[in-house]
């Protein structure tokens, strides 16, 4: 009796210290300061937040100089600018082939909606860096054969090419994907409350200094002429998730009366004249997110509501009905988010 006595009285022993224990490292959590950075890289602005006994912000633009000297088609000397060059020399890295096999991986999945060779398009149509012009049939065709994910690969730790005139830009995923190594850098430092953003694309893991999901906000595409008010449209709350938005109405053009979107269409070579103006997509990881609203911007609302409810992605789509009349569509997933309703 006395031993069963002695080891209840053990256990009882056991279970008081592991409680006062958890206690104890939930209190001082919870006294841990969250840290503030803000910044400019890769030409816009960053905002991260994390629990932390430390400021690191140093270290994470230091990941992020990184980061652009690999994938940035603006930086003379990265990677991405010295495979463009045919630069047989180079040597890729990591993030680089990452990205490049996400990319063909959502090539296919979208029928080539999302395609980084569609730069030659880009720049003829004069949302790239050179100057656009008016195109013809026989234009679009001559460049057509520069496009195609399905023409590039990496073969012996080399970009090999069907044309060496092809280049690759990856401006529609990279940013999502820097996201999302600042992310995995504050995770391999411990950090389990954070939210990273980078122009607009952001990844959020636990919790904020509330203890509560971060609220991020989905911005109204609305214009006046042809300056964008940047209201909220809706406010979501994520606690382990990462969202990007893509959108028409930041990036356009008139010709002769017409408003000529900066979405491309990889395939056909126009730009797109569907009614979708903006595309939110939430998912797992930024790379993902940041890429599917991309090419949701060029599939239009139905194609890609199919797709993303295919794909299990969180998609909130902004339509116009008229020139001063929007809609919205989304998915199941998209409507249990939303903790704020502005309609």
């Amino acid at each position: 009796m006395r031993n069963k006595r002695g080891l209840i009285a053990c256990i009882l022993f056991l279970i008081a210290f592991a409680v006062v224990t958890v206690y104890r490292e939930t209190k001082n959590v919870k006294e841990i300061a969250y840290q503030r950075n803000e910044g400019i890289i890769f030409n816009t602005v960053y905002h991260i937040t994390y629990q932390y006994d430390s400021d690191l912000q140093a270290e994470i633009e230091d990941e992020l100089h990184l980061f652009d000297a690999t994938l940035s088609p603006f930086n003379k000397t990265s990677i991405i600018t010295r495979v463009n060059e045919n630069d047989s020399a180079v040597v890729l890295n990591e993030w680089f082939v990452n990205v490049f096999r996400r990319s063909q991986e959502i090539w296919s999945r979208t029928g080539g909606a999302f395609d980084p060779t569609v730069s030659p398009l880009i720049n003829a149509w004069g949302f790239g860096f050179k100057q656009g012009y008016s195109l013809l049939s026989h234009d679009i065709d001559s460049l057509l054969q520069f496009v195609g994910m399905n023409k590039v690969s990496i073969d012996n730790g080399k970009v090999k090419k069907q044309d060496p005139r092809m280049s690759l830009n990856f401006s529609a995923i990279a940013k999502g994907y820097a996201v999302d190594v600042v992310a995995e850098f504050l995770k391999s430092k411990g950090i389990k409350n954070f939210l990273v953003e980078i122009g607009g694309e952001l990844v959020a893991k636990g919790y904020n200094q509330k203890g509560e999901c971060w609220q991020v906000g989905i911005n109204k595409p609305e214009e006046n002429g042809e300056n964008i008010i940047g209201d909220i449209e809706e406010i979501i709350a994520i606690c382990d998730e990462a969202m990007a938005t893509s959108g028409n109405y930041r990036n356009f053009r008139y010709e002769n009366g017409k408003r000529i979107a900066h979405t491309i269409d990889p395939v056909s070579g126009y730009p797109v004249q569907h009614s979708l103006l903006s595309a939110t997509v939430v998912a797992s990881d930024c790379m993902t997110a940041d890429a599917y609203a991309t090419a949701f911007m060029v599939l239009g609302v139905e194609k890609s509501l199919q797709l993303a409810e295919q794909l299990k992605l969180d998609a909130y789509l902004i339509y116009s009905i008229d020139s001063v009349s929007t809609g919205v569509k989304m998915t199941p997933g998209m409507k249990k988010l939303i903790v704020r309703d502005s309609h």
